[in-house]
């Protein structure tokens, strides 16, 4: 029997974590309607998942801009077709410490990062609602359960998403065909480092452990066949998810440690907003060249010396 195509909303599509979704539901035979900033990317990449034999629309749209928002699930709907996946994807970073990193800087990154998923779910939920099914899928990653130090804007994001959609599970309970679910992923191998707002005055780059994007966009793929609430992508992010919540304050310490060790050595270079106000004219493929993951014994070196660490401090009783 032929698989039935899908109608699939994904934004912050046209780099990245995004991009890879967008391939594999393409590659899988499901229909896009798919959303950025930046139109010319957004088209490249749409010419791409058409090879796939599946319908495309690309639609500009600033998830922080609720009228744009409700438009783009408008156009998805267009032809009285259901919506059947919305993927909250569409976000931004900015690392410096917070009270020199401008206030307008910070708030625009929870517009995007929290703000921008609401309005998603504020768009969607009435036409799942009206079809009777419908899955929602937010792209959280570990900075919803794990603090970054120089990121409070983004863990403020973060944390308030995990919060936000938690609510929703509940608010949504007796709808039994309509699920929210959030996928956790660890550090990626994206272009997201190279669009990031920086103000440390230091070049930033990735820790040790990157996942090939790829792979979370399978995991949000599984998550469309087979939905649940919670999916954590990559060892690494369930080892920082179980450390923060065991031994928070040595976590924090541990983190803010390594950061500050890195910036005192890394390259100096000036201040940028980078992405955050204006979509950027670089980085719009899917990895962004960090040491392309898929060195799986190099990550489980790291994963496991994580672990034993870990294990360690839980045996010696440390209080924290």
């Amino acid at each position: 029997m032929e698989k039935m195509k899908r109608n699939v909303v994904i934004t912050g599509a046209s780099s990245g974590a995004g991009r890879a979704t967008a391939l594999t539901f393409a590659k899988n035979g499901d229909d896009l309607v798919i959303a950025s900033r930046h139109s010319k990317a957004l088209e490249e990449l749409a010419d791409e998942c058409r090879a796939f034999g599946v319908l495309v629309k690309a639609i500009p749209t600033d998830v922080s801009n609720y009228h744009e928002v409700i438009n783009l699930a408008g156009i998805a709907a267009e032809g009285n077709r259901d919506i059947d996946i919305w993927i909250n994807n569409a976000g931004v970073l900015s690392i410096g410490a917070f009270d020199l990193t401008p206030m307008e800087i910070s708030e625009q990154v929870v517009k995007t990062n929290l703000i921008g998923y609401m309005n998603g779910a504020h768009a969607i939920l009435p036409y799942f609602k009206s079809q009777g099914h419908g899955i929602l899928i937010n792209n959280i990653s570990i900075g919803g359960f794990f603090p970054v130090p120089y990121g409070a804007g983004y863990s403020a994001a973060k944390f308030g998403l995990r919060g936000f959609s938690a609510a929703l599970k509940s608010e949504l309970k007796s709808y039994s065909r309509i699920h929210i679910c959030d996928a956790f992923p660890g550090f990626l191998d994206t272009p997201g480092m190279q669009h990031a707002a920086n103000y440390t005055g230091k070049a930033l780059k990735p820790g040790p452990i990157v996942y090939d994007p790829f792979r979370l966009a399978n995991a949000i793929y599984e998550l469309s066949i087979h939905p649940r609430s919670e999916k954590m992508v990559g060892s690494f992010s369930s080892l920082m998810r179980i450390s923060y919540g065991l031994l928070p304050s040595l976590t924090r310490g541990i983190a803010s440690a390594v950061i500050n060790t890195y910036l005192k050595q890394a390259k100096t270079i000036t201040p940028t907003s980078g992405n955050i106000f204006n979509s950027v004219d670089y980085g719009h493929s899917t990895h962004g060249g960090w040491g392309i993951p898929g060195k799986p014994k190099e990550h489980r070196k790291y994963i496991a010396i994580g672990t034993i660490a870990l294990l360690a401090l839980l045996l010696t009783n440390r209080k924290i």
